[in-house]
């Protein structure tokens, strides 16, 4: 089997005033795409940032075989400097990284026209729909050419029909790449989950743990009309069931 791309080993995080999150074990292999549904509270987020490695653990391990500057990570708003146009925005994790400027911006132009706008590159922030810009901080997570990208619920402010036409980006850029990148994905939603992801882990509310793991059916790239296929709606129930039994255990053991 192949080296896990990133891994947690009974990591723990505690904040103050409220009780630690973990210990989490989990493994995401190289090219997966991985769902974390949970309740607001119950440490998806915290996740991410372990995976990223902007947040030790307090304790336990958190093992990253992705490159240096191989991560590519998507906040929940498009976090976009608003004195820059798209180009300079993108190409900015490249610069950091030493790349010359000129190499920066014309890897930075591919990204944006590999998101669709490679006719808005030098359009500023406010110039942009709330599409638009998550396109633009889409193309600067993917710049990198990452072995990991994490999203942190980066589609939950926008309207369905953008929604589900950046989701549909996503497949088809992931599956464009090699090799592909492995990707975790926060959301609530768990028909976004189903049709994202390969698979789902439902994290419980009190603990952050994983409550329940499952293996999602169905192709990746999704075909066309696989929302309306039985296996899709079958899982999606399936998930939520999950979803229902870890909130429900995580209020019986407050109360």
């Amino acid at each position: 089997m192949a080296e896990a791309t990133a891994a947690l080993s009974g990591a723990v995080v505690r904040y103050p005033g409220r009780p630690p999150i973990g210990p989490i074990d989990l493994s995401i292999a190289p090219g997966e795409i991985v769902a974390l549904v949970g309740a607001s509270g119950a440490g998806k987020s915290t996740i991410l940032r372990l995976l990223a490695g902007l947040e030790p653990p307090s304790e336990g391990r958190v093992d990253r075989a992705a490159a240096p500057g191989r991560t590519g990570f998507v906040f929940q708003a498009a976090t976009l400097m608003p004195w820059a146009d798209a180009r300079t925005n993108v190409a900015l994790p490249l610069e950091l990284a030493g790349v010359a400027a000129s190499d920066a911006r014309r890897r930075a132009d591919e990204a944006l026209a590999t998101v669709g706008l490679g006719d808005r590159l030098t359009a500023r922030p406010r110039q942009l729909s709330g599409g638009m810009a998550m396109r633009v901080s889409l193309a600067r997570a993917l710049v990198t050419e990452p072995d990991l990208l994490l999203l942190d619920e980066p589609f939950a402010a926008l309207d369905s029909v953008t929604r589900r036409r950046l989701i549909e980006d996503l497949h088809r850029l992931w599956g464009a790449g090699s090799p592909r990148p492995a990707i975790v994905f926060v959301t609530h939603d768990v028909e976004e989950a189903v049709y994202l992801a390969g698979r789902a882990l439902v994290l419980d509310t009190a603990t952050g743990q994983v409550a329940a793991a499952r293996t999602l059916p169905g192709p990746l790239p999704r075909p066309e009309g696989w929302r309306m296929d039985g296996a899709y709606r079958a899982a999606v129930e399936g998930l939520a069931h999950d979803l229902a039994d870890a909130m429900t255990a995580s209020s019986r053991e407050a109360a």
